[in-house]
């Protein structure tokens, strides 16, 4: 038993020392939230608002076909084909999720990027009845429409070569 305690605070010290350099590399505080956003302002060329909780978005595209546009990035462990979208007025949610299911490790992955214009989604789930809230729940034909890595030939957004290199970097180990 002692030597499970003495096992677990040595783990916490190197996750908690882990976290420090994290935070100190995205200058906000070591959540998948905030380090999802960071990753998605690099490869997407986001500029992010000041404000961690800023109403509504988290950030504006830069450049490229989406410049000008809003986006709130959205972080999951697991992929469970729900979405928060409730009081986020925003043009586009960029999700990035880690592997389809529930597990009890929630290693911080990236297996899948989705890109939702929010007017045609909210369109969509009106149209179908569907509560809007915190877990709505979207079908997986529109998940799957919103994929854009790995990319498919129907992406919505074609990404370049630097921006996959990218994202691998942080795609799960074969095991995970």
């Amino acid at each position: 038993m002692a030597e499970d305690l003495d096992r677990l605070a040595e783990l916490i010290r190197i996750k908690n020392d882990a976290d420090l350099a994290i935070a100190q590399l995205i200058g906000r505080p070591c959540a998948p939230g905030n380090t999802g956003e960071f990753v998605a302002a690099r490869v997407f060329g986001i500029e992010l608002m000041r404000s961690g909780s800023h109403p509504g978005y988290d950030g504006i595209f830069r450049d490229g076909p989406l410049a000008g546009q809003t986006v709130n990035i959205k972080t999951y462990s697991r992929h469970e084909s729900v979405l928060d979208i409730s009081a986020h007025p925003c043009d586009y949610y960029l999700v990035l999720t880690g592997p389809v299911g529930q597990e009890r490790n929630l290693p911080w992955v990236i297996e899948s990027v989705f890109l939702f214009a929010l007017d045609h989604l909210l369109a969509d789930l009106s149209q179908r009845g569907v509560k809007i809230g915190i877990a709505t729940s979207v079908r997986k034909a529109d998940w799957e429409a919103a994929r854009i890595f790995p990319p498919g030939p129907a992406s919505p957004l074609q990404l370049s070569e630097p921006q996959l290199t990218w994202l691998r970097l942080f795609s799960p180990a074969p095991d995970q």
